[in-house]
C-alpha cells in the first residue's frame, strides 16, 4: 500500500532534528538523494514548513521548492532596486496546514464568498478556484495525497472568505493523520540538538 511505502521511505531516511527559535527543525535525506526540511511548533507540533530539494544529475542542488509554508522574505541589498518587484496587491497563495486539514490561503481576494467556488478535478487529481467575475482562477494540487495514491474526496473540502483572504480547507484523511501520527512518534525518538543549522550537511 503507497501509504505505508512512504511511512517506510520517512522511517529510512537519514534524519536530523535540531530546536531552534521554538521550532523542531527536522532534516531528511532520502535513500534516493531527495532532501526535506519540516519545521514543527515545538509547543503544539503543528507543522509550520515543509519543502524541497534534490540534486541534478551533475550533482548540483535545487533550489528549495515550499510545500507548506511561506517563502522567506527576499533578503535587502544594495541591488534590490535593479530587480522586478511583485505588485503587493497581487493575490498571495500558500499553505499552512492545521493538525486535522490541510488548509491554504490566497490573500489579497476582495470578492464576497459567493463569488468563488472551489471544487475537486479527479482525473486531474488537483483542486480548482475560480471567480464567476473571471479574476481569479488557480489549480492546486496536494502533494501528501498523490504520495500515498489517495482519491481526493469533494465532500472533505470546504472555504471561507475574510479579511479579503479565501481560506481553503480539506479536511485529512484517516490514512495521513495515522501517518502523521506515527511520524510524530519517530521523530520524537530522535536525539535533538538545540543549536545548528536546519540545512544538515550530510557526508
Amino acid at each position: 500500500m503507497a501509504v505505508q511505502q512512504w511511512f517506510e521511505s520517512l522511517k529510512a531516511a537519514k534524519k536530523t532534528c535540531i530546536l531552534q527559535d521554538g521550532r523542531r527543525k527536522v532534516h531528511y535525506l532520502f535513500l534516493e538523494g531527495k532532501e526535506m526540511v519540516e519545521e514543527y511548533d515545538h509547543k503544539t507540533h503543528e507543522l509550520l514548513v515543509r519543502k524541497w530539494r534534490e540534486k541534478s544529475a551533475l550533482g548540483a542542488y535545487s533550489q528549495w521548492q515550499i510545500e507548506v509554508g511561506e517563502m522567506p522574505p527576499p533578503v535587502v541589498g544594495v541591488l534590490q532596486n535593479d530587480f522586478l518587484k511583485e505588485n503587493s496587491s497581487n493575490p498571495v497563495f500558500m499553505r499552512k496546514d492545521t493538525k486535522t486539514s490541510f488548509q491554504w490561503r490566497i490573500r489579497n481576494l476582495p470578492y464576497p464568498k459567493d463569488v468563488y467556488s472551489v471544487t475537486v478535478d479527479k482525473t486531474e487529481r488537483c483542486c480548482i478556484v475560480r471567480t464567476t467575475n473571471k479574476k481569479y482562477y488557480k489549480k492546486f494540487s496536494i502533494p501528501d495525497l498523490d504520495r500515498c495514491r489517495l482519491e481526493l474526496n469533494e465532500s472533505a473540502l470546504s472555504f471561507a472568505h475574510a479579511n479579503n483572504t479565501l481560506i481553503i480547507t480539506y479536511q485529512k484523511p484517516k490514512e495521513i493523520l495515522s501517518v502523521e501520527e506515527e511520524l510524530q512518534k519517530e521523530l520524537k525518538s530522535l536525539k535533538t540538538n538545540s543549536e545548528g543549522d536546519v540545512e544538515c550537511k550530510t557526508q
